[in-house]
């Protein structure tokens, strides 16, 4: 038998098009090719389940041989096969109408993956490799005869007789000039190993190559298998224990820490997913952490690039989904506009919503332990997701520096006798460095008053959120004021100065700051408190953090400050009793650098005045 005919198509360009516009991703070849011969397996199995194959089905597998002196990749699989009208039907037809308005649509776009899962184009992606394409295959069905297809790249293809003893189908890649690479054995076992890993039917790779003993005696490698047909997601979650999904854990990230929890999914209505997704330690720079999470299509691997499937804040976790309801060749488009990927975009952030409100409740002890790795994408989760937050707002923690924990509405009642102002609105005070901070957060406690510890890189932003979602409810800095301002009560303490010791206090501290970005004012205190503080009011460092995570300059604008001088203060008394205006400058300036000192903001030139300063005082100079 000797046939030769035209594949189906209006136009000539399309294999160039094809190598074209497919070769930024010309590895997907491999896969799918190995798909495919996975594909004609699972049908085989499905035939004998349904009594329809009556050839003894044996051990099924994928085998990708490699010759690099033939310059040949040969995939050959032992499933269903085709008989010579089968190959006319699904190779020589291209399933597309209009391959004119293909060719005029597609010319000016580089979106391989879109061109590829629009036109079922995966077959020819063997073009991208090789410039001779040869298929030998023989069906499972008894009294039909083997055939060969072969095509060098153009539309013409001719089908021949062939020699082939078993059921199956060899495809033979002639490999090009400009795909030499994939003559390297560890190039085709790396891709193999990317996208094949987990695939349902054992897939082997023989190299071709050599290894040689301790003394010296070189023998081939057998082919070896790269696959595990039965990943961990494919199991009931009934039958594994905790140790089985560490052990998994550890295949996929091999170097890092052990994982907090985890989430097994398995849905089957109305869409069909499976997976687990894992909760790692993270650390303040989450962006390391992203695209952690594979996705797959019945077990092969489409890409780690989730960003259309999982929500922004939970491409944080790690792990594997598995969906046969996206296509293998998926596209950004794709992504965007299907029903099902939002579906299942809205399901997993519902079971990640569960699993937290699983564990607070189980051992709501164990969860308090592990608040400090998970808080960051729960806190991102409930900035970025309303119905996120809405599920999970009752189990949202905020740990205070006590280190004592508190859901919302815990801490809303803890602090409302207290922390509640003259026009009935909720402070909420919170530190962001407890060190840095320490003297503020010192003179709170003095008043009574309780402080969160915000020192997250996404707290910034919480915070806003959290004045948004509660009722009646601010938050400040515990450094934005002094700690007789930070909450506006109706009392207030006497000044134990007159207007014009006042006035001329803050002449003097003026005078000895000399900066305008700098606002003076003197308030009545209590003695124990700082003689003089220095505050930044909070909506200026929420302005200056903001513009500094945006990347805006903000050397250009000055730190607005204000200076806050203790009018009750034993010191101040003492700077207006000095003899002469010099002395009370110096004094002023002392105590002036000493707020700084405890900010942390002097230094320089400034710094060094003011260790000299300070020994001449205590008499050393």
């Amino acid at each position: 038998m000797q046939e030769k005919g035209s594949i189906s198509i209006h136009t000539e360009n399309i294999f160039p098009i094809i190598k074209k516009f497919l070769y930024s991703d010309h590895e997907i070849f491999l896969r799918e090719l190995v798909s495919n011969g996975v594909d004609a397996c699972q049908k085989l199995e499905k035939l004998t389940q349904l009594g329809e194959n009556q050839s003894e089905q044996g051990e099924l597998a994928v085998t990708v041989k490699l010759d690099k002196e033939a310059k040949t990749i040969t995939v050959s699989d032992n499933g269903i096969g085709m008989t010579a009208e089968e190959i006319k039907k699904y190779i020589n037809q291209i399933a597309f109408s209009g391959a004119t308005e293909f060719v005029e649509k597609y010319k000016d776009k580089g979106d391989p993956k879109q061109i590829i899962g629009h036109f079922g184009l995966g077959f020819y992606s063997a073009f991208m490799v090789a410039d001779k394409v040869e298929i030998i295959t023989k069906s499972f069905k008894e009294g039909t005869e083997p055939a060969r297809w072969i095509c060098t790249g153009s539309t013409e293809f001719e089908i021949t007789d062939a020699q082939k003893e078993s059921r199956g189908t060899d495809i033979i890649l002639h490999v090009n000039e400009d795909s030499l690479e994939f003559l390297e054995p560890y190039r085709l076992r790396s891709i193999l190993e990317k996208y094949g890993k987990f695939l349902p039917i054992p897939v082997f790779f023989d190299g071709n190559e050599e290894t040689e003993d301790k003394d010296g005696n070189k023998s081939k490698k057998g082919p070896e298998q790269i696959n595990e047909t039965k990943p961990l997601w494919t199991k009931p979650a009934s039958e594994l224990k905790d140790e089985d999904y560490l052990a998994f854990y550890k295949e996929l990230y091999p170097f890092g820490p052990d994982p907090l929890f985890w989430i097994h999914l398995n849905v089957d209505y109305p869409f069909n997913l499976t997976g687990i997704l894992y909760f790692p330690k993270l650390q303040n720079d989450f962006e390391l952490h992203k695209n952690k999470i594979q996705l797959y299509s019945r077990q092969v691997f489409i890409t780690d690039e989730v960003k259309d499937i999982v929500p922004e804040f939970l491409q944080l976790l790690h792990g594997v989904i598995d969906s046969p309801d996206i296509p293998l060749n998926v596209s950004r488009s794709f992504l965007q506009a299907d029903s099902n990927v939002k579906k299942i975009n809205s399901h997993i952030t519902k079971k990640v919503a569960d699993k937290l409100q699983e564990l607070y409740k189980n051992d709501r002890s164990a969860y308090e332990g592990k608040w400090d790795d998970i808080g960051l994408f729960v806190k991102y989760g409930m900035m970025t997701d309303d119905k996120f937050y809405d599920r999970v707002k009752g189990v949202a923690l905020v740990k205070n520096l006590d280190k004592k924990f508190f859901t919302l509405e815990e801490y809303a009642e803890h602090v409302k006798g207290n922390q509640t102002d003259k026009n009935e609105q909720q402070v909420w005070l919170y530190a962001t460095d407890a060190q840095k901070q320490h003297s503020f957060t010192e003179a709170a406690k003095r008043k009574g008053y309780d402080v969160i510890l915000f020192d997250s890189p996404i707290d910034n932003h919480f915070i806003g959120t959290l004045e948004q979602k509660l009722e009646k409810t601010s938050l400040k800095r515990v450094d934005a004021d002094t700690a007789d301002k930070l909450i506006e009560k109706d009392e207030a303490l006497e000044s134990v100065l007159s207007k014009e010791e006042e006035e001329k206090v803050k002449t003097l501290f003026e005078g000895a700051i000399n900066d305008k970005s700098r606002t003076v004012t003197v308030a009545a205190q209590s003695p124990d408190e700082m003689p003089v503080t220095l505050t930044m009011p909070e909506f200026m460092r929420r302005m200056k953090d903001m513009q500094g995570m945006q990347g805006m300059m903000m050397g250009q604008m000055p730190d607005m400050y204000t200076v806050t001088v203790n009018a009750n203060h034993p010191l101040t008394g003492r700077i207006l009793k000095a003899e002469g205006e010099e002395q009370q400058q110096k004094l002023a300036q002392q105590a002036y650098d000493l707020a700084l000192l405890g900010q942390g903001l002097l230094q320089g030139q400034s710094l060094t005045d003011f260790i000299h300063r300070s020994a001449g005082m205590l008499g050393v100079e």
